[in-house]
């Protein structure tokens, strides 16, 4: 029987190459494919596509600068990292934010974050706890 293909989650976006180094820097997702409408990002037992908004709805949209956290949403991802100050240094570097250290949490043995990719997409971060 072939394996399953790995998990993954679809995201929208303005900047697909934005948001696609964001997650690639962050969470340490390698690009595995790259359309012209799309960016597939991977790891060993993940997959996120991020697709285009079409250009007549993404004309309609405005991405604050720094971006507003879209919170009013049914899903969030959620990410494993080797270190959180790491994630938040390259979210910084690469348009998102995490909060504050002071913001963190423990959570099922893991040390975890929320912050934000480049277009105010919510996105939460876990390091092992130590």
């Amino acid at each position: 029987m072939p394996s399953l293909p790995p998990a993954g989650a679809v995201l929208y976006a303005k900047d697909i190459a934005k948001v696609g180094h964001f997650y690639a820097d962050v969470a340490g997702l390698r690009l595995a494919h790259e359309e012209q409408d799309h960016l597939v990002l991977e790891s060993d037992t993940f997959q996120l596509v991020v697709v285009a908004i079409p250009s007549k709805r993404a004309a309609s949209i405005h991405i604050a600068e720094p971006p507003q956290r879209r919170e009013n949403t049914a899903i969030k991802l959620v990410f494993p990292v080797s270190s959180l100050v790491a994630a938040r240094q390259a979210a910084q570097l690469r348009g998102g934010e995490l909060n504050a250290p002071s913001r963190e949490w423990l959570f099922q043995g893991s040390r975890v974050c929320d912050g934000h990719d480049p277009e105010g997409n919510v996105v939460q971060f876990r390091e092992r706890a130590r």
